[in-house]
């Protein structure tokens, strides 16, 4: 059965980030970011492979542009290269990178993509890292200058901004987990830059306000609903913890609530960062909340022996990604209706959600994830309900318009609506490409 349940001005889009696609490394003047420095390091990538060329998008834009406007995306979510821009992280220009940006913008319009900009996707410039990056408080105002210094180039043609994407990733895998980059091990780290990229948020949205005429202005994060293994009290608790953790501590002090007190860390460790007027920059009025959507999180308490514990009731379905992680589309609505409910934000976009399986052309050359196209309906089935509920969301980016460095995974784990010969650089439409195209041109589920 077809349903039509996505108005005309529902954006329809699909999301990359800068050191995933784009390649050019070291090209033209650009900085070491500390994922080149990452990937550099033998023993950090699963397969060892580098961004170094990734999809050589610096070089083939512009067929990848066309390729967006054949799947006819209304608009394209990207993020910009820091140290393309400011190779130390601050100071001189590097005019080679920004005018990168300025082509592909110039590119997408021309097309009738409407670009949705995300300033930071990870890639700090190694320099500031060296000067301690998110844990020194001077790197929020390297940030606020790297920000001007785009808007300022960009705003006038661009009026879609994120300012980070899931600073809980950026904070938590990459420096309490070490599994990013700039990995390191430290609780302390962790939370130093948890609240310095809150603050770089924060601080940075007036500014892009200021060099935007009619800006719209959000931040990405990644959420997942908790849900508790069983009834018991101790599972109860570490359910409120990993809320607290991945999804509180981002939004509440963003709603103007401060930090949460439900949390798996030392909370006294992030309050003691907190400086007279943080707390009210990180709750700057914005437009908008991206939410990047994949599973939910299943909690089961480890503060107690397994027989002690009460029978487990709530188990992670059979069904699962290449990356191991639940497929679980009803997640969706109920975060959202949670979000509406809870912190009631002005309006709404996802800005990813996709699923890597182990795609491979066959003999025919091409692609059919049939995997992915079951993945996307059912999403897009709840993205409907969404909006049926009266719930603003606006907009749906696709995680990815093309197979990309998957960070420590390396080249092993394909999210594409394109496939990418790695050797070739040649791009493949996917069924799932195809499969978009029709949801897009009919604006309603097939």
């Amino acid at each position: 059965m077809t349903r039509h349940p996505f108005p005309a001005s529902f954006k329809f889009g699909a999301a990359t980030s800068s050191y995933q696609i784009e390649g050019g490394w070291d090209l033209d003047g650009k900085g070491e970011s500390i994922w080149d420095r990452f990937c550099h390091t033998p023993g950090k990538i699963e397969d060892a492979a580098t961004g170094d060329v990734a999809c050589d998008h610096i070089h083939r834009w512009q067929e990848d542009v066309n390729l967006m406007a054949d799947l006819g995306l209304d608009a394209y979510r990207f993020s910009v290269s820091w140290p393309r821009i400011l190779p130390a992280g601050r100071g001189a220009i590097n005019e080679a990178g920004i005018a990168f940006y300025d082509r592909l913008v110039d590119g997408l319009l021309e097309k009738g993509i409407k670009p949705f900009v995300t300033l930071y996707h990870w890639d700090l410039p190694q320099q500031l890292q060296d000067e301690g990056g998110w844990t020194a408080r001077s790197t929020v105002d390297a940030f606020c200058e790297y920000a001007d210094v785009v808007s300022r180039r960009l705003g006038d043609r661009v009026k879609d901004w994120i300012t980070l994407n899931e600073p809980f990733v950026s904070a938590f895998i990459g420096h309490w987990e070490g599994r990013h980059a700039p990995g390191a091990h430290s609780e302390q780290a962790a939370l130093a830059t948890t609240h310095h990229l809150l603050l770089a948020h924060g601080r940075s949205v007036p500014i892009l306000r200021f060099n935007v005429q009619e800006a719209s202005i959000g931040i990405t994060h990644v959420l997942h609903p908790s849900h508790a293994a069983s009834a018991s009290e101790q599972d109860q608790l570490a359910a409120q913890q990993f809320d607290g953790l991945l999804n509180r501590t981002f939004l509440d002090p963003i709603a103007g609530r401060g930090y949460p007190k439900i949390v798996p860390y030392d909370r006294a460790i992030l309050e003691s960062l907190v400086q007279p007027g943080d707390l009210e920059a990180i709750a700057a009025p914005i437009d908008f909340m991206g939410v990047n959507y994949y599973t939910r999180r299943v909690s089961r308490s480890a503060a107690v022996p397994e027989v002690e514990n009460d029978a487990q009731t709530v188990h992670v379905r059979d069904e699962q990604t290449d990356m191991g992680w639940e497929v679980y589309p009803e997640g969706l609505f109920e975060l959202f209706e949670r979000l509406h409910r809870d912190y009631d934000f002005t309006s709404y976009f996802i800005t990813e959600n996709g699923a890597a399986y182990p795609d491979e052309l066959d003999s025919g050359g091409r692609v059919k994830d049939i995997k992915r196209v079951s993945y996307f309906r059912r999403h897009l089935e709840q993205v409907a309900l969404i909006i049926e509920n009266g719930i603003p969301l606006h907009g749906y980016f696709a995680w990815s318009l093309m197979d990309n460095f998957e960070w420590g995974y390396g080249l092993s784990k394909r999210f594409g609506l394109i496939y990418i010969d790695f050797e070739t650089q040649e791009r493949t439409p996917k069924l799932s490409y195809w499969w978009y195209r029709d949801v897009i041109r009919g604006r309603s589920i097939i």
